[in-house]
C-alpha cells in the first residue's frame, strides 16, 4: 500500500473514512450510477465541511494538531449530541 493510501486510510488523519467507504460501496453496488448515491456523496461533503471548519478554528487558536485525533473527534461529536452531517 502506498504512503498516500495509508494516510487516507488512517482513522486519526481522515475523519470521514466511514463516509468515504459508504459512498464507494454505494457506487460498487449500483454499477457506478452516481445519481443513486447522492445521499452518500452529500453526507461525505458535509463531513469534510464540518471537520475542515474544526481544523480552521483549531489553527486560529494555535491548537496542535489541527485535526483532532479519532478519540478527540468522538468526544466532540458526543458533546454535540449527534452527528452534525
Amino acid at each position: 500500500m502506498s504512503k498516500n493510501v495509508r494516510t487516507m486510510r488512517d482513522i486519526d488523519l481522515n475523519p470521514c473514512l466511514e463516509e468515504t467507504d459508504a459512498s464507494s460501496k454505494c457506487m460498487d453496488d449500483n454499477n457506478y450510477k452516481k445519481d443513486q448515491c447522492n445521499n452518500f456523496f452529500l453526507k461525505y461533503k458535509n463531513c469534510r465541511k464540518f471537520w475542515s471548519a474544526v481544523m480552521m478554528q483549531r489553527r486560529r487558536e494555535g491548537v496542535k494538531p489541527t485535526m483532532p485525533t479519532a478519540e478527540e473527534r468522538k468526544i466532540i461529536l458526543e458533546s454535540i449530541g449527534e452527528v452534525p452531517y
